[in-house]
């Protein structure tokens, strides 16, 4: 650990008025960045003034006397230090503290005022405070200053610059290094979440956002295998500080958002935080709209240095729209024409919505017994509903009497659904400090449940399929039995006439449409379900010289219940244990190197829909955990560094991710909602990002991601070796800001500038066609104006207009990326 150094960098006295004294400067640390909400306390004889930094570092304290002073620091991350000075009159001195790792919270019940685009230190990859550079795994960040500067109001926004990170459509879902999340929901502080990843998250509650690369069933529980995306809130700060920011921009967007905290009592032992956001847009695709509001109120009480609590709240009602995506014409000899149809259109009806509603509230405790053992506990419990009305595609072309496709009419269907689900997580674990001889232990031992139960109550009605003349319903169309069916004529063809009436590509029509019209010949009530997720660890951090081992066992209990408290329950249970081993060894103070093995583990389970598949499972009351667990493992090498006098970060990875036991959908016509089990994939990789100030007023983060994923086992024959769906070869990313405050004239302005390159993308569900590669090119300005608290930023995406595909699932449903456009934003900060 590094100590920390107190340096009085100068002192300047002036003449003495009414007796009184001012001491007034800055404090900073070692890169040369302010401390915001550092506590300074001078004290004299009979006399204590206490003040608090501000959020550029500067201090203010009046009311002082010529005569010995001592100035005493604290400061969250920083050893306390105290110096003694002597006043003869007003002074001004500057102060620096040096971080120090070993004082960061064991569990995040404060913020932090950092301004920069990386973020030292993780809670959530190891459940305990650790720098980032000693972590061995890779680990993407984006803090809350990246977002803002991008204007990255929902997380798609936020992510993409993280190397290995690819959206995969409009929803909140990812393929992360070449493997698709199958896991519907989101982390936030370490704790599982569930809704569904129709609508993205807003960010304006978040500090930053964490992708801890690679499986992380030994911190997580049951997750991913390609990466998990932690969101870690803003918490409260000790000092206060409130903004507001207003948006306007392309496409009807407006936006509001607020962030106010502060101390709620003056021994500033209880602190407050209140976030607020709401948006009210529509979009460059037709039909679409995306409305949303969000309420995040969050307390810390620190009543003395061993305590620490902290309650949140967060209140998200998002409406808008299920867009599926944009159909095209069908391939013809072999060609497949994106430009067919514009990039605006959808398959939806005026009258389509979608609304989810979450509430959530979360406490954590932390309290240390002595310097050697603390214990840390936390709970979150999550409610959340859904109601969603759409008309979609069947993912087939309509047919004509002959059963042959017709490329220019789409099949459709028409879906209501209404859910309720309650999530609840506990997490408690004892910390354990001591030494043995040279070697420093930090040892962890806990237990975490993880409890997702789909409530009775909700139900999906649907109208598909074709009609009879005798006014039934069939659900496929059988060419040999032609007579027995309603039909239609087009463009001279008899067609079969469907119970939902064919999107004719040639000629878009949206009018509200009529439910009535429909029968709806597919009913089903969403049986009760719960699935619970019990876990026993134990994690070992060994500091020896310039090596940390890393080592963790985790043994977890699952268990999948169908029809929870109903008729014919029937349960499902897997266990399994879980080792993790990592090295990570400092060739030079900057500069560390490190491995990393672990494994992971998903049983399947009737309480998610595994993606890419569509399974019918979820509606059944049958579990899919009669499948095999998806399991897979983690083999990591890579170096993080410390460049610039550690204002610029460097890390690189090379990685080998494979997974067994993969379920999806088996892709036949006649039976929609069937499943098959993919044998394995295997993902390598490489991936580097630089992050930092080149500069003191210039800061960048970049990265680049080569990802080989390949299905390397298939009952497809020859799928076994082809390159796996939804990744491309090589993506990149680009953002950088910097602020003209050496140029006189322009001293209030800053510019920023944004690159994003993906190579192309094989659809999920058809390997017919590609989306083809893109480059983008993103611009901003800001405006600061004197040493005001506002800034004004216009941010310009997609500057050439480039026509881009985010990727697709078949000729249905394509994800066109924006045409370009614009956001102007105001901020003020008092």
């Amino acid at each position: 650990m590094k100590k920390i150094l107190l340096l009085i960098l100068s002192a300047a006295t002036a003449v003495t008025a009414y007796g009184q004294h001012v001491l007034r400067g800055q404090v900073k640390n070692e890169f040369n960045q302010p401390v915001a909400g550092a506590s300074i306390s001078v004290r004299q004889k009979n006399n204590t003034r206490v003040t608090i930094t501000d959020t550029s570092g500067y201090y203010t304290a009046t009311g002082l006397h010529k005569d010995a002073a001592e100035i005493h620091i604290s400061a969250v991350g920083y050893k306390t230090a105290s110096e003694w000075l002597t006043l003869s009159g007003n002074g001004e001195y500057n102060l620096i503290l040096l971080s120090e790792s070993g004082k960061l919270q064991t569990v995040e019940v404060m913020g932090r005022s950092s301004k920069k685009y990386n973020s030292d230190y993780s809670f959530s990859a190891t459940r305990t405070a650790i720098l980032n550079k000693e972590l061995p795994q890779a680990i993407g960040t984006i803090t809350k200053e990246l977002i803002k500067d991008r204007q990255a109001f929902q997380l798609a926004d936020a992510v993409k610059v993280i190397p290995g990170v690819i959206p995969s459509s409009y929803y909140n879902q990812y393929a992360i290094r070449g493997i698709s999340q199958n896991e519907e929901g989101q982390i936030i502080n370490g704790m599982r979440t569930h809704q569904y990843y129709f609508l993205q998250p807003i960010t304006a509650n978040i500090e930053r956002v964490e992708v801890l690369k690679g499986p992380a069933s030994a911190t997580f529980s049951s997750v991913d295998p390609g990466g998990s995306i932690n969101l870690v809130t803003k918490k409260p700060l000790a000092f206060n500080r409130k903004e507001i920011s207003l948006s306007t921009g392309s496409f009807s967007t407006i936006r509001g958002a607020m962030d106010f905290t502060g101390p709620l009592d003056k021994d500033r032992k209880l602190l407050y935080r209140l976030n607020g956001a709401y948006q009210q847009a529509q979009s460059y695709r037709d039909l679409v709209r995306n409305n949303g509001l969000l309420i995040s109120p969050s307390f810390s009480y620190i009543p003395n240095s061993m305590t620490a609590i902290n309650v949140e709240v967060i209140y998200s009602d998002m409406q808008g729209n299920l867009d599926r995506g944009q159909p095209i014409f069908g391939a013809v000899a072999g060609k497949t024409d994106l430009h067919s149809t514009p990039i605006s259109l959808n398959l939806g009806a005026a009258n389509d919505f979608f609304r989810s509603k979450e509430l959530m509230i979360t406490g954590t405790l932390s309290h240390k017994f002595n310097d050697a053992i603390s214990i840390n506990a936390a709970y979150m419990k999550q409610t959340w509903r859904e109601d969603l009305q759409e008309h979609r595609t069947t993912n087939a072309f309509a047919v004509d009497i002959n059963n042959q496709p017709v490329t220019s009419l789409v099949g459709m269907q028409f879906v209501q659904r209404q859910q309720n689900w309650n999530t609840d997580n506990i997490n408690v674990y004892l910390n354990f400090r001591f030494a043995t001889g040279k070697a420093r232990h930090e040892l962890l031992a806990g237990y975490d449940l993880s409890g997702w139960r789909k409530l009775k109550g909700g139900g999906q009605n649907a109208a598909r399929g074709y009609l009879l003349k005798d006014g039934a319903v069939a659900n496929t169309f059988i060419p040999a039995n032609a007579a027995n069916y309603q039909s239609i004529t087009y463009n001279g063809q008899t067609l079969p006439r469907p119970n939902v009436n064919y999107f004719d590509l040639n000629n878009p029509s949206y009018i509200v449409r009529n439910i009535s019209d429909y029968n709806l010949n597919a009913r089903t009530a969403i049986p009760s379900a719960l699935t619970t997720t019990n876990g026993l660890y134990i994690q070992e951090q060994l500091r020896w010289n310039r090596l940390i081992l890393l080592l963790g066992l985790r043994q977890e209990w699952f268990e999948d219940i169908t029809n929870y408290k109903a008729p014919r329950e029937l349960s499902f249970t897997n266990k399994k244990l879980l080792p993790r081993v990592g090295i990570t060894y400092s060739i030079t103070p900057q500069v560390n190197i490190y491995t990393t093995y672990l494994q992971g583990y998903q049983p399947q389970s009737n309480t998610v829909t595994l993606l890419p598949s569509t399974g019918n499972y979820f509606w059944t009351d049958q579990s899919a955990s009669r499948f095999k667990p998806l399991i897979s493992d983690l083999k990591e090498a890579g170096a993080k560094g410390e460049l610039l006098n550690g204002s610029l970060n460097v890390n690189l990875a090379i990685y080998e991710i494979n997974q067994k036991n993969l379920l999806i959908n088996a892709q036949l016509p006649d039976y929609p909602d069937s499943l098959v089990t993919r044998g394995a994939e295997r993902s390598r990789g490489f991936e580097i990002d630089v992050t930092g100030y080149p500069l003191p007023e210039w800061q960048i983060f970049a990265s680049y991601s080569y990802i080989d994923a390949r299905i390397i086992d298939d009952n497809k024959q020859a799928l076994k070796g082809a390159r796996k769906q939804n990744t491309p070869y090589n993506s990149a990313s680009l953002w950088t800001r910097y602020n003209l405050t050496g140029i006189a004239v322009l001293k209030d302005l800053g510019i920023g500038l944004g690159l994003q390159h993906s190579g192309d993308h094989l659809p999920w569900f058809d390997r017919s066609f590609k989306t083809p590669a893109y480059t983008l090119l993103d611009l901003a300005a800001y405006y600061t104006p004197g040493k005001s608290n506002m800034q004004i930023a216009l941010n310009v995406n997609n500057v050439l207009n480039s026509t881009w595909w985010i990727g697709a699932q078949n000729y249905q449903r394509l994800f066109p990326g924006a045409p370009r456009n614009a956001t102007l934003s105001a901020t003020c900060n008092f």
